[in-house]
């Protein structure tokens, strides 16, 4: 994710990802978010649930073309937040936040037509 998302999330939730740049031995939010950038609308939807619920974000990443978020603790209103927020991710283009589809190239992702260029 771009520096200008990060920062407004890191911003604008900062109980939830609190352990941002952090260190590595303690937190995986030390390596940022590990998404592209069509995500940021569903991460910015979550991160407004759950930043009340004083919950921290541990990592947030893609894997197997959908939006993982780990959380060290949490009620069942954070995890059900999280589980819509992966749905979404998996109809939602990780690179323009357009329509898309998972995408099995090798690696999986989520794209839309226009992302989904292969070399």
């Amino acid at each position: 994710m771009n520096k200008e998302h990060s920062e407004y999330l890191i911003k604008n939730f900062p109980n939830l990802y609190q352990g941002y740049g952090g260190d590595p031995r303690e937190t995986l939010m030390a390596f940022g978010f590990e998404c592209g950038d069509g995500w940021f609308e569903i991460i910015k939807e979550l991160s407004e649930k759950l930043e009340p619920l004083d919950v921290v974000a541990v990592q947030v990443k893609e894997k197997f073309g959908t939006l993982r978020f780990y959380i060290g603790y949490g009620c069942d209103e954070a995890f059900d937040a999280i589980d819509l927020a992966g749905d979404k991710s998996a109809e939602t283009c990780e690179k323009c936040g357009e329509p898309g589809s998972l995408r099995d190239a090798g690696w999986v992702h989520t794209l839309c037509n226009s992302c989904d260029v292969h070399d």
